[in-house]
């Protein structure tokens, strides 16, 4: 598993080719607060019955509030056969902090 802290994930967005899948693990709460424009949110807790939707061979980008659950997930996923996985170190916290600072913090 790949760790991107804010600003290195979105210049990687912005020059990638294929866009990979933003993969919000917090609860829906947090995500009605904040989020990353394109993240989809899956709760941590819902993956596991999620998994069969997603696709292994895409890259999945793992989104949490600092990057913690976020890694977490990243690891199950690898566990399960996920290969491009990149973890957002620092989470949304840091891409208020770092890439738009007109996002909401909590």
């Amino acid at each position: 598993m790949r760790e991107f802290p804010a600003a290195e994930l979105n210049q990687y967005l912005a020059n990638v080719e294929t866009k990979p899948l933003l993969l919000d693990v917090r609860e829906e709460w947090e995500f009605k607060l904040c989020r990353i424009d394109g993240a989809e949110l899956v709760p941590m807790r819902q993956i596991p019955e999620y998994l069969s939707q997603l696709d292994s061979q895409r890259e999945v980008v793992v989104i949490c509030h600092h990057g913690i659950r976020s890694r977490h997930v990243g690891r199950y996923l690898e566990a399960n056969g996920f290969e491009r996985i990149i973890n957002l170190s620092g989470g949304v916290a840091e891409w208020a902090k770092d890439v738009d600072p007109t996002m909401a913090v909590y």
